[in-house]
């Protein structure tokens, strides 16, 4: 954790955010010169990502940091942005999404969505035991350790966060009992890694296009998903009016209301369920029922689905995805406020290892993608519904078009399904890879 910032006022810290995002719009708007050729190779939903990073990494801002009194007294502090952000921002920017969505057009998308998302799963699956090995090869006691320092153990977090997110990798944390004070490492390391990760799939959506062609993919289903929901966008296009925006708002946050409401009393609830589950392997693969994010995230979006059916689907007309895709970018700029690019460093070892695994990610969905000639957009989204889960798979998605966020939420809801027995999978096998 680092010193204290220059900055530690959230509000302040907002105001910088804010402008990054301003100077990017700006500058991309720009039509000659050096702008366009630069956004035309690096995209700005990437420049919104890694802007706020250097913001960080030279100690203007920082997401945690510790002070220490006169007394010795060490004090730990964070910003709340991230947390705003992704409990607040994200439902509302996909209620507002999801508003004008075409359900079955985005059912006829087809199987290959699916196939890029277990794809990323086994890649997350095999890549953990494959990179223990390669790296014990070089430097055996990085992947070392025994009982509850086996480095095995705490890589058995990862798996979790990498396949279903926060709520699987607490429950990889319980069930194979890694010492909690290294686990600090092992959430260094899926940060870092992942958000490299993610950089890489920014960078390739603005040559998205390219990709698909060496890809020899079939992009008709999205394209006539992008254009269904492009046309109604014409027929109901409007002067947005006062009421119109107020509207909007009220839509969006009345929903993300009723979402927390729906989280704050189904949580608990299963939490209750869960915890007297006598098996500790089923116990452990439904914890995510008891995580409030899940829900929150579950509840706004079927509730935006089910707005889609109604007269609000109108409001996209006075521009309901604009303000949503503002929100995503906020939420995308306090993600890349995580990342010291100078700490990338601090512990060669494991990140060498989380590259390694993240590359076989990596390497596994371009080999299926190129078989089965799926667009980059299913390669993108498969990855981050495993990766990032429901916090990045829809901005992602909404990267290639507002309309597609929901695509992304969707695949993430399955993650977190999913994600502690595949998570469960992978250790069996890490396991297996330490001791040999």
């Amino acid at each position: 954790m680092q010193e204290a910032p220059l900055f530690t006022d959230d509000t302040i810290v907002f105001g910088l955010l804010m402008l990054t995002l301003g100077f990017i719009f700006y500058t991309e708007s720009i039509k000659t010169g050096f702008w366009p050729k630069f956004y035309k190779i690096v995209p700005g939903l990437f420049m919104a990502y890694m802007l706020p990073a250097v913001l960080t990494t030279a100690g203007l801002i920082a997401p945690e940091w510790e002070t220490t009194s006169e007394s010795g007294e060490v004090a730990k502090h964070s910003t709340n942005l991230y947390y705003v952000a992704s409990r607040y921002l994200l439902p509302a920017a996909l209620v507002l999404m999801t508003l004008s969505i075409d359900l079955k057009a985005v059912f006829n998308l087809g199987w290959k969505a699916l196939v890029m998302f277990l794809t990323g799963t086994l890649g997350i699956v095999i890549g953990g035991p494959i990179a223990i090995l390669l790296v014990s090869m070089v430097s055996p006691e990085t992947v070392g350790g025994v009982g509850p320092d086996a480095v095995w153990r705490g890589l058995s977090t990862l798996a979790g966060s990498w396949i279903g997110g926060g709520a699987n990798q607490t429950a990889m944390l319980e069930i194979y009992g890694y010492n909690q004070s290294e686990y600090g490492k092992m959430v260094f390391v899926d940060i870092v890694v992942a958000n490299i990760w993610m950089a890489i799939i920014l960078i390739g959506i603005g040559r998205s296009k390219a990709i698909d062609k060496w890809l020899r993919a079939d992009n008709s289903a999205i394209e006539s998903l992008k254009e269904k929901v492009t046309s109604f966008a014409k027929s109901v296009k409007r002067n947005p009016s006062l009421t119109d925006i107020m509207i909007i708002v009220a839509i969006a946050f009345g929903t993300v209301s009723l979402a927390h409401i729906g989280a704050n009393l189904l949580a608990p609830y299963f939490e209750g369920v869960i915890s007297n589950i006598e098996s500790a392997t089923t116990r452990n693969t439904f914890t995510f029922l008891g995580s409030q994010f899940f829900w929150m995230i579950s509840i706004a979006t079927l509730i935006a689905i089910l707005l889609s059916f109604t007269k609000a689907k109108n409001y996209e007309g006075a521009g309901a995805s604009k303000f949503g895709s503002v929100f995503i970018y906020i939420l995308v700029a306090s993600i890349g406020m995580k990342i010291d690019l100078g700490s990338i460093f601090d512990n060669p070892g494991l990140i060498a290892v989380g590259l390694i695994w993240m590359t076989i990610h990596a390497v596994l969905l371009i080999i299926i993608a190129k078989i089965i000639k799926a667009p980059y957009f299913f390669l993108a989204v498969g990855s981050q519904a495993n990766v990032g889960g429901a916090a990045s798979a829809p901005i992602v998605a909404s990267a290639f078009h507002p309309s597609l966020a929901t695509v992304g939420v969707l695949l993430a809801v399955f993650g977190y399904a999913i994600g502690t027995i595949a998570a469960i999978g992978c250790t069996i096998l890490m396991e297996l890879a330490a001791v040999s």
